[in-house]
């Protein structure tokens, strides 16, 4: 069993029944989704909340209830993965292109728990491109003024063609040096009209779940 099967089938062990689960998306969170379609034939009675269509496809494959939020208020656990997280449990999160539901459902969330492997974890963000996610209409100005932030944003491209997400917007991938102030920097980007939402999540997560080579999970807590 690898490391991302091992912590994802991990995360199941905080849902308990008749909670609302925060759904994610991702190589990881896959394994979590699919122990929890395991438990949903066995008679755990749960209600997910999917963070993009994959995961709802997924979900609804598996047999694991849905619902939304026209029918709950807040949701008790969110499991999701991560593409950075740095030594001050700050995340970038979007490789995958949900990272606007994503950070919706983690803003529900009473728990949010996070599942990756030891090569997520990095000293300082920015080693990953930060996924901004933006409208298509005067997109190229929007670009421009991100990149006054210090970045180099690339369009992010499927066949040669822009990448639409499941809010019907476009992504670009912004390569930073190094991000040091990622509160700040995450208000700021969101203030430039045009961006619908970018992938840093600031010490948002209470938990973090990770699988190692030798088999075993750290767990981290984090005292926010």
């Amino acid at each position: 069993m690898n490391a991302k099967q091992l912590v994802g089938e991990k995360a199941v062990d905080y849902i308990k029944d008749g909670m609302v689960v925060g759904l994610g998306t991702g190589s990881t969170v896959y394994w979590t989704i699919q122990k929890l379609g395991q438990l949903v034939k066995e008679g755990l009675s749960i209600k997910g909340i999917p963070t993009s269509v994959r995961t709802e496809e997924l979900a609804k494959e598996l047999g694991i209830p849905l619902t939304d939020f026209a029918s709950v208020d807040r949701i008790d656990v969110t499991i999701d993965g991560a593409d950075e997280i740095d030594s001050e449990l700050n995340l970038i999160k979007g490789g995958g292109g949900a990272l606007l539901r994503e950070k919706i459902v983690a803003a529900a969330s009473a728990q949010l728990i996070i599942v990756a492997d030891e090569s997520k974890l990095v000293k300082q963000l920015g080693q990953f491109p930060l996924p901004v996610e933006v409208i298509p209409f005067g997109w190229e100005n929007t670009m421009k003024k991100i990149a006054e932030f210090g970045c180099q944003p690339r369009l992010r491209l499927v066949d040669d063609k822009p990448d639409i997400t499941d809010n019907g917007n476009y992504i670009l991938d912004c390569k930073f040096d190094k991000i040091t102030k990622p509160e700040q920097l995450n208000k700021e980007l969101n203030t430039i009209p045009g961006v619908v939402e970018n992938g840093l999540f600031p010490n948002i997560a209470n938990m973090f779940l990770i699988g190692k080579k030798d088999g075993k999970v750290n767990v981290i807590t984090n005292m926010r």
